[in-house]
């Protein structure tokens, strides 16, 4: 469905989850946008891990589905209508989103960190009922406090990493300094091929990858990875010794590697959301080895950071993007996206 014809009769073509195993393309009603609000027409949408959770399983962690959800918070595109109060970029901007809204519950947090504000919520999230939709649609109503505009010379389609790539950056900001230092990313995913990439920027003088499958290790070395390594080979990871570790792939055995492979007063970062509920950790090897573990989560204003630095070329990740679909094959897209051997990132066409 064309841009035009969506504003003639109001409706918008989007992806839409309403169960596990249940993923449809639909046409909405768009309804009118808010004063504040612009009214975008998305080019592209980049598959995020929690849009496959919600896929197979019906939930994200502890976010349940309890009703049909647009997904989608990797988005970027032009601004159709400019907000009728006259603020956020002018029609015919392209724009990337930022898809965080601070939460205004009381409750102690750092006034520098909105990503951890109580009742926070983000595009594309069943976190909250209701659900918060997303902005995999053709057309999407979006608050201009969310909407960047890409520098000159910055594609559409190279900004709808920015957002994992925003992730990946304020991962590698809760490491500190990686200048001249050591590093190790375990798990090599989107956001870990993404945080290679960061570290790469960053000045980190080694950068050792680790996945338990080849491709995404290649993938991560195409963007700066040093050194590959498998995650079956603890003996090897435990020898990296690194000063900065960030943990990317979510899974307990990665967290458990990434303790192993980090140097004596080391630093490790949590960038990848482990399993609800209690799990095992080696924490007498954290202990004796006064290893700092740091949580990250999302982003505050990084995205600006990044991309500013894609357009003047010193963060490349193209070659990142494996697969685009056109969104009718929304279903393809997303099988294709939930298989790591196969691809890196997919994206969708609007």
């Amino acid at each position: 469905m064309s841009s035009e014809r969506g504003a003639a009769n109001g409706t918008t073509t989007a992806i839409v989850v309403h169960g596990a195993g249940d993923l449809r393309v639909e046409t909405r009603e768009l309804g009118l946008p808010r004063p504040d609000e612009a009214v975008i027409d998305v080019a592209f949408g980049g598959i995020c891990g929690s849009d496959l959770h919600y896929w197979t399983h019906g939930a994200a962690g502890e976010s349940m589905l309890r009703e049909p959800l647009v997904l989608g918070h990797e988005v970027v595109g032009t601004v159709a209508v400019q907000a009728a109060d006259g603020s956020g970029p002018a029609a015919g901007r392209e724009v990337a989103v930022h898809p965080a809204t601070p939460g205004h519950e009381a409750g102690r947090y750092p006034a520098e960190r909105p990503n951890l504000s109580p009742g926070g919520t983000y595009l594309g999230s069943a976190a909250h009922l209701p659900h918060t939709q997303g902005a995999f649609a053709s057309r999407v109503n979006l608050p201009t406090r969310m909407l960047r505009e890409l520098p000159s010379g910055l594609s559409l389609r190279e900004a709808a990493l920015a957002e994992p790539a925003a992730v990946a950056w304020h991962g590698v900001s809760r490491a500190g300094s990686a200048a001249g230092k050591r590093a190790l990313v375990v798990g090599c995913g989107p956001i870990g091929c993404l945080v290679v990439a960061v570290l790469k920027r960053a000045g980190a003088a080694d950068v050792v990858a680790v996945d338990v499958l080849e491709a995404p290790l290649e993938r991560a070395q195409s963007l700066g990875a040093t050194r590959i390594l498998s995650a079956n080979d603890a003996e090897a990871i435990a020898a990296v010794e690194a000063d900065i570790v960030v943990e990317s792939s979510g899974h307990p055995r990665g967290l458990g590697s990434a303790i192993r492979g980090a140097a004596r007063g080391g630093r490790v970062v949590m960038v990848g959301l482990q399993p609800s509920g209690e799990q095992p950790a080696l924490m007498a090897t954290a202990i004796t080895r006064e290893l700092e573990l740091v949580g990250s989560f999302r982003f505050n204003e990084e995205l600006d950071d990044v991309l500013a630095a894609m357009a003047d070329g010193s963060l490349d990740v193209r070659s990142l993007v494996t697969h685009e679909y056109e969104a009718a094959d929304a279903l393809e897209a997303f099988g294709v996206a939930a298989d790591p051997a196969l691809s890196g990132k997919v994206l969708v066409k609007f």
